[in-house]
């Protein structure tokens, strides 16, 4: 009996068809094996280059805040230069006028005044201000406001007839409109 059950235990030949389905298992799991550590390593590339990617569009936020920074001080310091500029050109129509108060005398005042005015026109050119809106020139609703107007023959259509108020620009830029009165 003992041969019997030593018979029994000895293996079975297998088919071919059955050890070829081993055979296709054993390369479906090395193919799987393989496709594993492959997507391990495309796993592993993907996040080294998101963790670059990250640091830096980091390093980018950074530099753009410090550049935000570093404009906003740049256009306060511009604005306080401009602002002291301005100043400084207007000092010596501030010592004139003071010049001119210590006079007495109408005449001499009077004179004093008109010199001083005289200079207003070169300091506002360094500044590069300049004036319009003069009688005769044709009336233009981007620079110049009509608070009156008058029919009159003699003068031509849109013609500013009055001025009431100079106008100025600092070049293309309108600081105060003109106010006069126009023809027809």
């Amino acid at each position: 009996m003992e041969n019997k059950e030593k018979l029994e235990n000895i293996p079975q030949e297998e088919t071919v068809e059955e050890q070829t389905e081993k055979i296709d298992v054993v390369k479906g799991i090395e193919m799987l094996e393989t496709a594993l550590i492959e997507s391990e390593k495309k796993l592993e590339a993907a996040t080294k280059e998101l963790e670059d990617t990250k640091n830096t569009f980091q390093r980018t936020l950074a530099e753009y805040d410090n550049y935000r920074k570093r404009s906003a001080k740049e256009r306060e310091g511009i604005y306080a230069d401009a602002y002291a500029d301005c100043i400084q050109n207007l000092l010596p129509l501030l010592d004139n006028l003071g010049r001119a108060s210590q006079f007495t005398e109408s005449d001499q005042v009077a004179e004093g005044v008109k010199m001083i005015l005289g200079t207003l026109p070169d300091i506002l050119g360094k500044m590069n201000v300049s004036a319009f809106g003069a009688p005769g020139d044709t009336f233009d609703p981007e620079i110049h406001n009509a608070v009156m107007h008058v029919d009159d023959e003699q003068y031509g259509e849109g013609e500013i007839v009055e001025v009431f108020q100079c106008g100025y620009k600092y070049g293309d830029k309108i600081i105060r409109y003109a106010m006069v009165r126009v023809a027809n």
